[in-house]
């Protein structure tokens, strides 16, 4: 099967060029000889024979090429935290999923209404924290096991197997770019709220996003206009961003091989025109943490008490400390982690315009995937900007040991247009970067 970008399959499966039913068998043949290896799907008996009967119920629909809608026959993996009617939501845990139950969530109904066909639940983490699922990363060398990132590991890892050109993600920490940096894909966090949480679990409301996995910054755009309902259409790229690097503690919180790398990429964009400039920010990233995770674990505890009240013996054990920590944090000091956010948020923003810079570059992981399954890595280099809520993409650089890492761009709060427009033409740049190897 050739792989087509996001944008090339819509254009080929809307205007008719590219047969739907014949790429859901060359997919199906795909996920017959790499879905067994990855594990990135929920198992679904009949998978295929359900989208054959959506798909014809789709082209029955939309016969003229001209009135199909953007995403006609796009396959979409969703991340089991999502409500879609139809399937069970587990949150990858073992509770029963008939308690989980909730109604469809607006995000996969606006992919559904734009023409895509949900190809099924995407493996999460127990309820999107730390308690890893059995993905494997698709880009681990031969006879080797690495993480695929979590709590998106499903979603990051079908799309670096070529399993869905477009999967649904959450971020709460840094569970859609730290899992496209390992798995070499294109991971975007929207402005805090700009995609619908609704008909999510929700592991701690003032801290999650949706967003999403694909293949190029393209197909990102392509999908966010579906998604955020109030999508600007105009972005004007009049000349190129002036790029921030936050030096201080927060930084040296990578790998020496990240930062070799970082410095590289760094010296590649300067080349291609790009102004960088170090900036001192967040000095206080251990601080930043602590608080990360105290709102948390204080909002998970109040989302989980019905449900941990009857199930706590079914819960792993990494979940189950998240919320015991949870019901130790009061209600007034849960109101000051979430003023937390908005102070970041706006010390940010009065950096930016104090150095009169348009985007923050850093990495988008501490490092490469680490091996084996029992963590999925460290979410540090994603979290303040998680915190402050502020749109982030992570875009592929290049290769640390043969293993995929990733740039992380952070825009303005809002403006998520601009980062994308200025993001495709550095994703360019990045293509070419230098890999660093040690």
């Amino acid at each position: 099967m050739k792989d087509l970008s996001l944008a090339e399959l819509t254009i080929a499966l809307r205007s008719g060029r590219r047969s739907l039913m014949d790429y859901l068998s060359d997919l199906e043949r795909r996920f017959a000889e790499v879905e067994p290896q990855v594990l990135a799907f929920m198992p679904e008996p009949g998978r295929f024979d359900r989208l054959r009967r959506e798909a014809a119920a789709l082209e029955a629909r939309f016969p003229d090429p001209a009135s199909r809608p953007p995403l006609f026959g796009i396959p979409v993996g969703v991340k089991d935290i999502f409500h879609v009617d139809g399937f069970p939501t587990t949150g990858g845990s073992r509770l029963p999923p008939e308690v989980l139950r909730g109604p469809q969530a607006e995000s996969v109904t606006r992919l559904i209404e734009a023409g895509a066909l949900i190809l099924g639940k995407t493996v999460s983490t127990e309820f999107a924290y730390f308690a890893p699922g059995p993905t494997r990363n698709p880009k681990s060398p031969v006879g080797r096991t690495y993480t695929p990132g979590g709590s998106s590991s499903g979603s990051a890892a079908a799309m670096a197997a070529g399993l869905a050109p477009l999967n649904l993600g959450t971020q709460t920490i840094g569970s859609i770019l730290r899992p496209a940096s390992f798995c070499g894909v294109v991971g975007f966090k929207p402005t805090y709220d700009r995609v619908s949480r609704a008909g999510t679990i929700p592991l701690a409301p003032s801290l999650d996003h949706v967003g999403l996995f694909a293949g190029d910054v393209t197909g990102v755009t392509l999908a966010a206009r579906v998604l955020i309902g109030d999508w600007r259409a105009t972005v004007e790229v009049e000349r190129r961003p002036v790029l921030a690097i936050p030096e201080g503690p927060y930084l040296e919180r990578a790998s020496a091989e990240m930062l070799a790398h970082l410095q590289q990429v760094c010296k590649r964009l300067r080349k291609a025109g790009y102004t960088l400039i170090s900036v001192a920010a967040l000095a206080d990233i251990a601080a930043l943490q602590e608080r990360h995770y105290a709102l948390i674990a204080g909002e998970a505890a109040r989302v989980h008490a019905e449900w941990y009240a009857r199930f706590a013996d079914l819960y792993h054990p990494k979940t189950r400390d998240l919320i015991e920590r949870g019901r130790t944090v009061s209600d007034p000091v849960l109101a000051e982690l979430r003023g937390g956010c908005r102070q970041l948020r706006q010390t940010l923003t009065e950096v930016m315009a104090r150095h009169d810079v348009d985007m923050w570059v850093a990495p988008a992981s501490v490092g490469p995937a680490p091996e084996g399954l029992e963590s999925t890595g460290d979410p540090i280099m994603n979290l303040p900007w998680t915190q402050a809520g502020l749109p982030a993409l992570s875009l592929p650089s290049g290769e640390i040991n043969g293993l995929p890492v990733g740039l992380q761009l952070v825009g303005r709060f809002g403006a998520d247009e601009q980062l994308l427009a200025w993001a495709t033409e550095m994703e360019n740049v990045l293509r070419v970067a230098h890999s660093v190897s040690t």
